[in-house]
């Protein structure tokens, strides 16, 4: 394929219907291991995509790092606001590569074909409409939007131009969710009825305390273009370096975490979302000037629908954890549970006998030996039969990285125009409880939510599903 017809697939592809990771996972019968096909091949330069990064923070790097690794994969641009991450871009990727403060000229460019955007969730919406609409395939980083209002423009501008567009919460394309959404599927637990989902931290990196450089002015990262439409105010280095913990910037513990946690969760039970959003939490250790809690839980209604049957669903984030830490998420049915953490799946079945309890000791000696006898009669005990081991683990395989996989299936629809899974929609639905519970944080009060519609609902109102 030439880079004439490379490009026009590029316009071509759609996101419209939500497809599935390209992705095998079968376990190995020895060990337990899960497996994935990996698209490798080799590319002429014709056939390279040449990617620009829009944002190269910490995670902006990490995602070019990432992508960058895959075959057919080159960096020709970034843009970032802070002088010294544009010098790092160079070091990183080459002194040939463009770089500029304005991400509007790397738009304008002929040789980006798609972005990876890893900005301040307040600049997320109009650098992904931006972007589509100048015909750019874009990589966009959780949570898409800072306000769900925002994501309607985001999903227009997705189907009105046909690029791709792919939400980065990298365990939609993790092949161990994949494979506890194959075991809910196959009815492995029984009948779903709680989800619970954890993310916590033990570190002062993990609470989103970033290193400030000593000495850096207003100028050296352009404070005005960064304060975008929010009122002017004097220069807080803290506000940009440490954005996260800033309401007119980020979207807290919730848009960060609970977004990754929701994506998941969604996957794995094909669910559009909750119907109810109740969060609460509080800041209980740093005490840093931010203004989101660093402790924070919420509590989602999912009504039953094709898909699912009704369940609950609890989430915790905790910047404190003094266990140290860690990310799971626990699906409970009525025959079992499917835990998943960063390195494997686990399955546990417990059996239940269905035949009613005997609970007569609190009754007179006659009466309990005439309740025997009925049950004996009407309840005999099953016959012997052989138990089936009651836990089953599947790893990851060594090295796998969901994130890089998660760039594959992005790469992978560019290419062959294949339909990614976490497109806008899929996106929106996993934001929207996210920054919901912010609002239900803040106001003290429960959101309705129609997933169907991906609307808020008044009170009162019923949803579509």
């Amino acid at each position: 394929m030439n880079r004439k017809s490379f490009l026009t697939k590029i316009g071509a592809a759609s996101t419209a219907l939500v497809g599935l990771p390209f992705i095998k996972t079968q376990a190995s019968a020895d060990a337990g291991v899960l497996h994935y096909e990996k698209r490798s091949a080799g590319y002429s330069a014709n056939d390279q995509i040449q990617i620009a990064l829009i944002g190269t923070g910490w995670m902006g790097q990490v995602n070019g790092n990432t992508a960058s690794e895959l075959p057919g994969i080159k960096i020709t641009a970034a843009c970032d606001l802070y002088e010294s991450r544009i010098r790092r871009c160079k070091e990183l990727w080459g002194d040939d590569i463009f770089t500029t403060r304005d991400y509007r000229e790397i738009l304008n460019r002929n040789d980006v074909d798609a972005v990876i955007i890893s900005t301040t969730d307040h600049w997320h919406d109009i650098q992904a409409i931006d972007s589509l609409n100048a015909g750019k395939a874009v990589f966009l980083e959780k949570p898409m939007v800072q306000h769900v209002d925002q994501a309607y423009a985001v999903l227009d501008a997705e189907k009105k131009t046909g690029n791709v567009l792919q939400i980065g919460s990298q365990l939609t394309s993790d092949i161990l969710y994949l494979k506890a959404r194959d075991m809910v599927r196959n009815g492995e637990i029984g009948k779903l009825v709680l989800v619970e989902g954890n993310f916590d931290r033990h570190s002062a990196e993990g609470a989103w305390q970033y290193s400030i450089p000593p000495g850096v002015t207003a100028e050296q990262v352009d404070w005005d273009t960064y304060l975008r439409d929010l009122p002017y105010r004097e220069f807080d280095p803290k506000q940009f370096f440490r954005w996260r913990n800033y309401r007119e910037f980020g979207t807290g513990s919730s848009g960060d975490l609970f977004v990754h946690l929701l994506s998941a969760v969604h996957l794995v039970t094909d669910s559009m979302g909750p119907s109810t959003i109740m969060a609460t939490g509080g800041l209980r250790y740093w005490h840093d000037g931010r203004d989101v809690p660093d402790v924070m839980l919420g509590m989602l209604d999912y009504q039953e629908t094709e898909s699912h049957p009704a369940f609950n669903l609890a989430l915790r984030v905790n910047f404190i954890d003094g266990s140290g830490g860690g990310v799971t998420i626990r699906f409970v049915g009525s025959e079992g549970e499917i835990v998943v953490d960063w390195t494997n799946v686990r399955l546990r079945k417990a059996t239940m006998d269905k035949r009613p309890p005997v609970t007569i000791n609190d009754f007179s000696s006659e009466t309990r030996e005439a309740f025997q006898e009925y049950h004996r009669a009407n309840y005999p005990e099953p016959p012997p039969s052989v138990i089936p081991p009651s836990e089953f683990v599947y790893n990851a395989p060594e090295g796998y990285d969901s994130r890089k996989h998660h760039f594959e299936n992005f790469f992978d629809s560019i290419r062959n125009n294949t339909p990614v899974y976490q497109n806008g929609t899929v996106g929106l639905r996993a934001a929207a409880p996210a920054l919901l519970s912010n609002e239900s944080y803040h106001e003290k009060r429960i959101i309705n939510w129609d997933p169907v519609s991906m609307k808020v609902m008044s009170s009162g109102q019923s949803g579509s599903n």
